[in-house]
């Protein structure tokens, strides 16, 4: 039972207290490029959610069998990468055949979730914390959730605002970095929730 709280609470609290987006500011690129519209931008969140959670199984299995066991640690982040591209293009090859209006949707962004600084550090995060496999992939998880929860809001926030009178010199970038900066603020809310 306790194991089951203390992953329950990791997921609680990488989706909520430490959002890759609105906390940890990783992944800024897909979350102002791809939160246009609700569809879009939930498409984007699965396909990454997908990604870190595979992400997070690899990073752990090649840091735990390949990196230390022969004392590679320096090799982490281009070895990462490595894994991280790969993952991706499977990801995009998978869209791609199964659903090609979205695969024509996300556009350049998929090939980009390859150079999402969010991805890189998940497995980075993952290392130095030492988390366990179950922790691992329960914390790739739970940032795609977390990263999916923050473009899905934002891109509900930016359909509206479509039907608000906006001034002129806050129209169009202005006031998405507004509502990105009034969203974190809101999400620091969420900080001394849970203790880990």
């Amino acid at each position: 039972m306790e194991q089951f709280t203390h992953i329950l609470l990791l997921f609680v609290s990488t989706v909520l207290v430490n959002n890759f987006i609105l906390v940890r500011f990783l992944g800024i690129c897909p979350f102002l490029g791809v939160s246009n519209q609700i569809g879009t931008a939930f498409s984007m969140g699965l396909a990454t959610t997908f990604v870190m959670t595979l992400t997070g199984m690899a990073s752990w299995l090649i840091n735990t069998f390949i990196l230390e066991k022969f004392g590679l640690q320096f090799l982490e982040t281009v070895t990462f990468i490595i894994v991280i591209a790969a993952l991706v293009q499977f990801v995009e090859m998978f869209i791609k055949k199964t659903s090609p209006v979205l695969y024509k949707a996300l556009g350049i962004f998929l090939p980009l979730i390859t150079t999402n600084c969010a991805i890189l550090g998940l497995a980075l995060i993952i290392t130095s914390e030492a988390y366990s496999f179950i922790e691992s992939v329960v914390f790739g998880f739970a940032a795609g959730v977390g990263f999916t929860l923050a473009i899905v809001l934002m891109a509900g926030l930016r359909e509206n605002l479509e039907f608000a009178d906006v001034p002129g010199v806050l129209k169009g970038v202005p006031i998405t970095l507004l509502i990105a900066g009034i969203m974190a603020l809101a999400f620091m809310g969420f900080s001394g929730l849970i203790a880990m």
